[in-house]
Formats: C-alpha cells, sequence, structure tokens
C-alpha cells in the first residue's frame, strides 16, 4: 500500500480559476460594448467652397408678405389670392426657376399664410422660402 500524507499545502496544486474565468468574460463583454462606439460610420457630405460664381445676373426673387390683417401684397403690390394664383401661375411660365419668399407678420392669422403657400404649390414653384422678422 501507497502511503499518503496530506500537507497544508495541496490546495496550491488545484488552483481554482473559475472567478479568473468570470472576470475574463466581463472584461471581453466591456470591450464588445465600448469597441463599437469608438468607431464614426456616419457619412457626410460636406458642401465644398465654390470659387467660380455662376455665369449670369443672380436671381430675381420674388417676395410676398402677408401682413396682421391678412393682406397680401406681391413685390410690393397688393393683391388677393385669386390675382395672386394668376400671377403666380404667370411667373411659373415665365420662369421655370422662379424664387420666392413668403414673410409673414408676427401677428398673422398663419391660415393666410398656409393658403399663399398653397398657391405656391399648386403653380408648382419649388424653390420657396420662408423669411422671418428679426426683433
Amino acid at each position: 500500500m501507497k502511503k499518503t500524507s496530506k500537507s497544508s499545502h495541496s490546495s496550491l496544486n488545484e488552483l481554482n480559476i473559475t472567478p479568473l474565468l468570470d472576470l475574463a468574460f466581463v472584461l471581453l463583454v466591456i470591450f464588445i460594448i465600448t469597441t463599437p462606439q469608438l468607431s464614426n460610420d456616419l457619412e457626410m457630405n460636406l458642401p465644398s467652397p465654390k470659387t467660380e460664381k455662376p455665369p449670369g445676373p443672380p436671381p430675381k426673387i420674388n417676395r410676398i408678405v402677408v401682413d396682421p390683417q391678412g393682406k397680401i401684397t406681391f413685390n410690393d403690390q397688393a393683391m388677393e389670392l385669386a390675382e395672386l394664383k394668376q400671377t403666380l401661375f404667370a411667373l411659373k411660365a415665365s420662369d421655370t426657376n422662379a424664387t420666392v419668399v413668403v414673410k409673414g407678420s408676427s401677428d398673422v392669422d398663419y391660415q393666410h399664410v398656409i393658403s399663399v403657400l398653397d398657391l405656391l404649390q399648386q403653380a408648382d414653384i419649388t424653390k420657396v422660402g420662408l423669411a422671418t422678422e428679426g426683433n
């Protein structure tokens, strides 16, 4: 028979690595979660500065102003919605790239501005800007 003696150092021969594996897996999960945040895959098309001016004169900007009472002026000429509709259709027929800026007073019932925008859509004028008032 073989004599075996237990020494006090026998626990060192059998090292328990379970807590070490748990720590390794936790660190792996942390790296997996944080790594996608470090890469930025957002693609953007930034505008490049133009060095040349386009040929010809600058485009004419037509202005429509709606005052607090709902009165409409087109290029400083007062008109009703029906007149404005005819004017916008004539403008689109003469210039396919017509540009219009709509300015509504801060006190206006916004339904009047919406009516003007509807007329612009009916006339198929797509280059439309909205102007605001400064304080």
